[in-house]
């Protein structure tokens, strides 16, 4: 389980971007995460991963104490990230970078395995250097197949959505849900895309920084999608 206890973030300037956010996310859990443009999303997800430190409160992992540690040391422990721009690399090739993920070599077989989940051709992809040839949408795949690869505790994707062609969405959204079902873990994703929230466990509304709202699918997203409160259940449908 991964807990958030009162978490704050603030700039060197003293703006504060995040607010005392305490969260759960329990184990096997499909969370995402949502909110307006600005609300601290993204900074919530970095520091979740190590990028950032916050400047008050603490992190837990399966009852450890991560809050100090860096994005290095949590993804040795089992978080993974996916950045929403992804980095290029040179020299290296899309095979090798899938093998490091996994922590062994991978067979071309393999690592094709991965890239089709993804949506990627992957005899046209293995072996090709990973370099500015690349769009950002295939960066975007290829980081989703590493992360697959790893089958880490947590993984952790910055609106995995952004560059990708409708084509290469419809089907990140089984990829997701393949995901949901064979590593195990916890997938925490920061969206604003309907699908990806309709197939989450629990959203969790960020808004100037705090929770706004968290919750199950059922209770959240029909606010989400009209702007009015979704139904009680206690006076046949009304809203109290």
């Amino acid at each position: 389980m991964l807990e958030l206890e009162h978490i704050s973030y603030a700039l060197p300037d003293g703006k504060q971007i995040i607010r005392d956010v305490s969260l759960k996310i329990p184990d096997e859990k499909f969370v995402v995460i949502t909110g307006p443009n600005g609300g601290g999303k993204s900074t919530l997800a970095k520091i979740i991963a190590g990028i950032l430190t916050p400047t008050q409160g603490s992190i837990r992992l399966d009852g450890e104490d991560i809050t100090g540690l860096g994005i290095t040391e949590r993804a040795n422990r089992g978080i993974s990230f996916a950045f929403q721009q992804p980095v290029r690399f040179k020299g290296i090739t899309v095979r090798d970078l899938l093998s490091l993920a996994a922590g062994r070599e991978l067979s071309v077989k393999e690592a094709c395995g991965y890239l089709t989940e993804v949506g990627l051709n992957g005899v046209g992809y293995v072996e090709r250097e990973v370099n500015a040839s690349f769009s950002g949408g295939e960066l975007k795949r290829i980081e989703i197949a590493m992360i697959m690869a790893r089958g880490t505790k947590i993984s952790l994707f910055d609106e995995p959505e952004a560059g990708i062609d409708l084509w290469s969405f419809k089907n990140l959204i089984s990829v997701f849900e393949q995901m949901h079902d064979q590593i195990k873990g916890s997938i925490v994703i920061i969206s604003h895309q309907e699908r990806i929230l309709d197939i989450a466990d629990e959203i969790v509304v960020i808004a100037d920084g705090q929770i706004a709202q968290i919750g199950g699918k059922e209770q959240i997203l029909p606010e989400l999608l009209t702007g009015a409160p979704a139904p009680c259940g206690c006076c046949k449908g009304g809203i109290c």
